[in-house]
């Protein structure tokens, strides 16, 4: 499965690409702008990102069918709502991915489309 990361951080970014590859899937890091989706299955997004804003991003990957799972901090309660109100398909604490990610890739990917969390 292509999963494509849209992550600037450079600690975080490098970590998702060498789990998401570890898994067997095929990795696909997204680090700066561009005018170009990049064909996916799955994508992660930090829904913390200056780069990356969600409320652009999150519509923009679904009008593609790439499922969502987006992920913050624990204490940031604000980015989870908003990851709710766009209906990402998964949110996740940065914890939850650094630790359960194999088991949300299959959650997201045994789902229907567009199922509320």
């Amino acid at each position: 499965m292509k999963i494509a990361i849209f992550e600037e951080n450079l600690m975080w970014g490098p970590r998702l690409v060498q789990s998401v590859r570890g898994l067997g899937h095929e990795p696909v890091l997204v680090d700066r702008e561009t005018s170009e989706l990049p064909t996916a299955d799955l994508a992660i997004i930090n829904l913390g990102s200056p780069v990356f804003p969600p409320e652009t991003l999150v519509p923009a990957l679904k009008a593609k069918a790439i499922r969502i799972i987006a992920h913050a901090g624990h204490k940031e309660k604000q980015l989870h709502e908003i990851g709710k109100g766009l209906n990402c398909d998964y949110l996740a604490t940065n914890s939850e991915l650094t630790f359960k990610l194999p088991q949300i890739i299959v959650k997201v990917t045994e789902r229907s489309p567009s199922v509320d969390v």
